[in-house]
C-alpha cells in the first residue's frame, strides 16, 4: 500500500507519495508567491493553494500512476498561523492572511495587556503573526468581511475541505491560532472570546493522525483515488516535520529551515513559558506536545537575495560554498517580515552591514546565510533559557540541502547538525506519516522513526569562536536599529 502527503507551505504545495517502507515513489511540487500589497501585509488568495495541490498530485500520480492508484491514506501539512475566512458558501471572502504578516502588532499587544494569563493556557504570548490578532484586526479594519466570515479555517484545512467538504482541524495547527487550551486539547473559550470570535467559527477538533472526512465521490474519480483512502487531519508543518523526522519523544530537536525557520524540541508534557517567547504547543500525535522557537525568516530570506540580484538559489550557493572560512566583513539582520523569537517585534527589517566596493555577490549570499544561522544561535538560547537542555540537531526543509549552510548552522549554534535522506521534503513526508497511522491504527512508535542519517555536520572549533563573535555585532546591530525600526513604521 502507498500513503500520500500533502504540504501547503509559503512558496510552494508539495506532495510525496511513500510506500510501507517509507521509499518515496513519487513527488510533484508548484509554486507560487505570497502578496505584500503593504507594508506588514503577507496574504494569498487561498484558491492558487487549491490549484497547486491539485497541479502537485497530478505530478506524482503521473510518475507512478499504479502505485498512487492504490493509495491507502493522504494526511496534510501547512503553514501554521493563517487566517482563512470563508463565507456561508465556504468560500473565501478575502485573501488569507499568512504567518509572516505584521499587520495586527497593536492587536497582539492589546491581547497580552488585557489577557495576560491566557498566555499561560494557550502557550505563548501573542504576537502579530497568530490567528487571533488578526481576527481582531478584520473586526476592527474590515467589519463588513469580518460580519461575513462564518467559519475561520488554517491554510491546509482550507485544502482539506475542497477534497472532503468538512470542516475539521488538528490540535498542532490549532495550536498556533492562539486560541486552543494546550494541556486540555481543546478549544479555549476565554481566549476567542478575548479576540472576539464565536466558538461557531471554528471547526471541530480531531488528533493529526486521526479521520477528517472521506473524499468526495468526484474528486477521488478525477484523482484516481479509491474512495477508501481515509483522509488524516494532520498538522501545523513545524509539528509534521518532526513527524517525519522521528522527533516524538521527549528531548529529540531539529530545525526546520523552509521559508520560515524553527528550533523545537519534542516533549511529553506541557510547559509554557510565554515570556521566554517560546512556543509551547501541543503536537501532531495524542499526549504529546513541543516547545519551538519560531523565527519567520529563513531559507526565505536566500530566496529574496536570488530575487534581488536576479540569480537562482542554486547559482548563488554554488558561488557561496568554496573557499569558506567564516563570517566575512558583512553583517545581515534577516528580519524581512519582522521577527517572533526571541524579538517579538513586528517592525524591525532586513539590513546589510559593512558593505563596501570589495562586496561580492558571494559575499551577499554568505552574509544572509550567516544571518539565518545566527539566529537560530538565539533561538537555542531563548529554549535553554526557558530551561531545555539541546542535544544534537536534525536539519530538514529546503534549506537541508546546503551543507554549506549545515557548517554554519553547527557551528553557530555549536551542535552536531543531522541531515537525513530526503530531509527536504520533511512536513510531506509526515504527513504521509499521518496518513498511514490513520488508515492502519499502527502505533506511532513504530512508524515515527528517524529516516536514515545522510550526514553529520560536527562544530568547526574557529568556526565556533567566529561565529560567537559575530553575534555580538549582529545583536549589537539590531539593538542600534530598534528604535529606528519603530519610528520608520509610524512615518
Amino acid at each position: 500500500m502507498t500513503y500520500l502527503g500533502i504540504d501547503c507551505g509559503t512558496s510552494a504545495v508539495k506532495v510525496v507519495l511513500v510506500n510501507e517502507a517509507g521509499d518515496a515513489l513519487a513527488s510533484g511540487e508548484s509554486g507560487y508567491r505570497p502578496d505584500h500589497p503593504h507594508p506588514l501585509w503577507s496574504e494569498q488568495d487561498p484558491r492558487v493553494w487549491r490549484a497547486a495541490m491539485f497541479a502537485a498530485l497530478a505530478q506524482a500520480r503521473a510518475t507512478a500512476p499504479k502505485a498512487f492508484a492504490r493509495a491507502r491514506g493522504m494526511g496534510f501539512s501547512g503553514q501554521m498561523h493563517g487566517a482563512v475566512a470563508l463565507g456561508a458558501d465556504d468560500e473565501p471572502v478575502r485573501p488569507a492572511i499568512l504567518h509572516n504578516d505584521s499587520r495586527a502588532f497593536a492587536e497582539a499587544g492589546e491581547l497580552w495587556e488585557r489577557h495576560r494569563k491566557i498566555a499561560w493556557e494557550v502557550g505563548v504570548k501573542p504576537m502579530a503573526g497568530f490567528t487571533a490578532p488578526k481576527l481582531l484586526w478584520l473586526a476592527r479594519h474590515e467589519p463588513e468581511t469580518f460580519a461575513r466570515a462564518k467559519t475561520v479555517l488554517l491554510p491546509k484545512d482550507y485544502l482539506r475541505l475542497q477534497l472532503t467538504g468538512e470542516k475539521f482541524t488538528d490540535m498542532s495547527d490549532a495550536a498556533g491560532s492562539w486560541w486552543l487550551d494546550e494541556a486540555k486539547r481543546r478549544w479555549s473559550e476565554a481566549a476567542l472570546a478575548a479576540s472576539g470570535v464565536s466558538p461557531s467559527q471554528v471547526p471541530a477538533l480531531v488528533e493529526g493522525c486521526e479521520s477528517a472526512g472521506t473524499l468526495r465521490p468526484e474528486i477521488a474519480e478525477a484523482l484516481g483515488l479509491p474512495l477508501t483512502c481515509v483522509v488524516a487531519a494532520g498538522g501545523g508543518d513545524a509539528a509534521v516535520g518532526a513527524i517525519g523526522l522521528g522527533a516524538i519523544r521527549p528531548g529529540e530537536a531539529f530545525v526546520s529551515l523552509g521559508t520560515a525557520s524553527q528550533l523545537i524540541l519534542a516533549s511529553d508534557l506541557y510547559r509554557a513559558a510565554p515570556e521566554k517567547l517560546v512556543h509551547s504547543f501541543a503536537h501532531a500525535l495524542p499526549g504529546r506536545w513541543y516547545r519551538m522557537a519560531a523565527m519567520l525568516n529563513g531559507a526565505g530570506a536566500l530566496a529574496f537575495a536570488a530575487r534581488l540580484v536576479k540569480a537562482d538559489v542554486a547559482d548563488l550557493l554554488r558561488e557561496a560554498e568554496p573557499d569558506y572560512h567564516g563570517p566575512g566583513e558583512l553583517t545581515f539582520l534577516p528580519y524581512l517580515s519582522g521577527e517572533r523569537t526571541p524579538l517579538d517585534d513586528a517592525h524591525a527589517r532586513g539590513v546589510v552591514f559593512g558593505l563596501s566596493e570589495a562586496s561580492t555577490r558571494a559575499d551577499l549570499t554568505r552574509s544572509v546565510m550567516e544571518g539565518v544561522a545566527l539566529t537560530l544561535a538565539d533561538a537555542r538560547a531563548c529554549l535553554e533559557a526557558a530551561g531545555d537542555s539541546i542535544g544534537d540537531v536534525g536539519l530538514i526543509g529546503g534549506g537541508a540541502r546546503s551543507a554549506l549552510w549545515a557548517r554554519m548552522i553547527a557551528s553557530a549554534m555549536n551542535r552536531r547538525i543531522l541531515r537525513y535522506r530526503g530531509g527536504a521534503a520533511g512536513p510531506a513526508f509526515g504527513a504521509a506519516r499521518l496518513a498511514r497511522i490513520a488508515a492502519t491504527g499502527e502505533d506511532p512508535e513504530a512508524i515515527c522513526t528517524p529516516p536514515q542519517i545522510e550526514d553529520v555536520t560536527e562544530p568547526e572549533p574557529g568556526l565556533v569562536a567566529a561565529f560567537a563573535a559575530k553575534r555580538v555585532r549582529f545583536r549589537a546591530l539590531y539593538a542600534a536599529l530598534q528604535g529606528e525600526f519603530a519610528a520608520a513604521a509610524t512615518n
